[in-house]
């Protein structure tokens, strides 16, 4: 590139690669972080985006400027109704891999003391969720995993055998102030040219036939195109974690109404259970998240922030 006058940085992310589609709109989670509790808990719940909403709590960040003082909070509204507890799964490493080792789908089937405990190296929840219950058309329900940790296995698995059956609340596992992970799957845009999928800068006037296309996609020699270079494909409809969200409001709409005049933008009203979450969300509205403890880093403090308004007025015009 001698013939340049000015730096020609690569253009788009390496990361995220392969950017194809996901699999389902129900995201897999890899990854369940490690507890130093000495009481069992569920690490995730699941959830569905309804909209997003606006929030002035009281800035409790110390050493900042802004200490004590209202801040405005752009914030997403998770409703989340119950989840039931199907079953209990045993994880144990062999060959290499966490393999299933034993399922228990029925109260009062097994007791922890009969479990293969030695040769497990997680216990994993069977947890469903079902979107009719918060006013969505579906009605077959949503079956996923959910880790659990806290305290020795034989502990965790008598905790998930107590639950079975049951239905567990939002508001049984995280609190408000609690900073969590959120994973979703993104708004699909469909196939994309690289201007729009990787930002490549559109060419000069005249220069070549075409416009929003790469100028040279590889050298002669090797005759390869490389991974690296910015193509067009699928953009959008990907896994994404939001890390180190911050829960602002667990509530319930019997009690302290959230939704907007007029309902959520493609999405209603919020009629039960609920969570604030500050932030964005991955996904459009109605669209499934998962919410899980934070997998990484430090929180910091997580008492409850004081919650000034939570506005109530239509974005619609």
């Amino acid at each position: 590139m001698g013939h340049r006058k000015h730096s020609a940085p690569r253009r788009g992310s390496l990361a995220y690669r392969p950017r194809g589609r996901a699999k389902s709109f129900v995201p897999r989670v890899r990854t369940w972080p490690r507890l130093e509790a000495e009481k069992p808990t569920l690490l995730g719940f699941p959830g569905y985006k309804a909209g997003t909403a606006h929030v002035i709590t009281v800035d409790d960040r110390a050493k900042t400027p802004n200490f004590g003082k209202p801040l405005f909070n752009l914030s997403s509204v998770l409703t989340i109704p119950d989840a039931q507890v199907m079953g209990l799964r045993l994880y144990g490493h062999e060959n290499g891999q966490d393999m299933a080792i034993a399922d228990v789908k029925a109260a009062g089937q097994t007791t922890a003391d009969k479990l293969p405990l030695a040769r497990s190296t997680r216990v994993a929840a069977l947890v469903s969720s079902v979107p009719k219950d918060v006013g969505l058309s579906q009605k077959k329900p949503v079956v996923l995993e959910v880790g659990v940790s806290g305290g020795d296995l034989k502990s965790q698995a008598e905790f998930v055998l107590g639950l079975l059956g049951k239905k567990v609340k939002f508001a049984d596992v995280f609190k408000a102030g609690m900073y969590v992970d959120v994973l979703g799957i993104t708004k699909g845009k469909g196939y994309e040219g690289p201007v729009t999928r990787f930002g490549v800068k559109r060419k000069q006037h005249k220069s070549r036939k075409s416009v929003r296309a790469v100028g040279v996609i590889g050298p002669w020699h090797p005759a390869a195109v490389m991974y690296t270079i910015a193509r067009a494909g699928q953009m959008g409809f990907h896994q994404r974690t939001e890390t180190g969200k911050r829960i602002l409001l667990v509530g319930s709409a019997s009690a302290n109404p959230v939704t907007p005049l007029g309902g959520f933008p493609h999405f209603g009203n919020v009629g039960g259970d609920y969570a604030v979450v500050r932030g964005s969300v991955p996904g459009p509205a109605s669209r499934f998240v998962m919410v899980r403890m934070r997998a990484r880093g430090v929180s910091k403090s997580q008492n409850p922030p004081q919650v000034i308004e939570v506005s109530t007025i239509s974005g619609r015009r």
